[in-house]
């Protein structure tokens, strides 16, 4: 039997793209998920495959979204937490606020997708020990924040650089993609004394480069043998290092600038959204060549009934 790994897909609508950005209009909650849904699901269908979309909560209080929402729960996936207003700066929250944003994206959600959410991913992959503790006060079973990459502070520098943020706005996003020190952590799973299994993010064994299809857009620009070599020899390193990957998908992997024009700053726009999905589907289909992807639900229940020793820190490496 091939051992479990994962696929998840932040479901980061137009709105909070912008806001992170510093970009004006995002107050009037612009969306894009009405058009992207349909093509996610027709990906995943055409692979026969459940993956975990994490979902933002104020999108499931706007009305023009319950559909889509809708349409991702009834096609069997797995609902889980992105925090309600998708702000990057969670580790600056106090406990009593942590838990009104966390549990307002819970009774979001679950007035529209009838779910309950027990998986939690940080917007912009903001955690802190508080945050963990919070969730692991409201049941949650697995964290997702964590990003172990080199290129995490790089493009912190890169966003803040080309972003239209005030100094004030600037210093709240400096938690943005993680630490650098995040580079060293396990990109197994593994367990925090609360009891909170973590699921990494995978990146690529040994140089810690990110393999999210994201950036795979980014390289498929330029050209699409470079980014499948890219992902091939991503694959090939898991392999040969017993990693069982988590995959992370976004919106903007089947989106280009003519579906959002208002999108164009964000790399790897100007690829052809058709494009995008065919790379997707690559990237699916050599998972399930070599390991049983599903949710992080599975993948999390696959690492607790395996009774591996787990690591009590992030700083174990791969």
């Amino acid at each position: 039997m091939k051992p479990a790994a994962s696929i998840s897909l932040d479901l980061d609508n137009l709105w909070s793209y912008l806001k992170t950005q510093g970009a004006p209009g995002w107050e009037s909650f612009p969306g894009y998920l009405d058009l992207v849904v349909p093509r996610i699901l027709d990906v995943l269908e055409r692979c026969d495959q459940r993956i975990t979309f994490f979902i933002v909560g104020k999108d499931a209080t706007i009305e023009s979204n319950r559909g889509a929402l809708q349409k991702i729960a009834a096609a069997g996936h797995e609902i889980a937490n992105h925090s309600f207003m998708h702000e990057p700066w969670l580790h600056l929250y106090s406990r009593e606020r942590l838990h009104e944003e966390i549990g307002g994206a819970e009774n979001a959600i679950a007035a529209v997708t009838g779910k309950t959410t027990r998986g939690f991913r940080g917007p912009g992959f903001s955690t802190s020990p508080l945050v963990r503790d919070v969730l692991a006060e409201r049941g949650y079973d697995y964290d997702a924040s964590i990003f172990p990459s080199v290129l995490g502070p790089v493009a912190r520098m890169f966003f803040l650089l080309n972003s239209k943020l005030s100094a004030e706005e600037k210093e709240q996003r400096k938690g943005l993609y993680g630490k650098f020190t995040d580079a060293f952590g396990s990109l197994r799973p593994f367990t925090w004394e609360n009891g909170l299994i973590e699921m990494p993010v995978t990146t690529m064994p040994l140089l810690r480069l990110p393999v999210h299809t994201t950036y795979l857009m980014f390289l498929a620009q330029k050209s699409d043998f470079l980014a499948r070599l890219y992902w091939n020899t991503a694959i090939t390193l898991c392999r040969a290092r017993g990693i069982a990957p988590s995959l992370l998908l976004h919106p903007t992997d089947f989106l280009d600038e003519q579906d959002v024009p208002e999108m164009g700053f964000f790399p790897g726009m100007k690829l052809p959204a058709a494009k995008k999905s065919a790379l997707v589907e690559h990237t699916i289909r050599s998972l399930q060549r070599h390991w049983q992807p599903g949710t992080m639900s599975d993948h999390a229940a696959a690492f607790r009934s395996s009774a591996m020793p787990s690591p009590n820190l992030s700083m174990q490496p791969a």
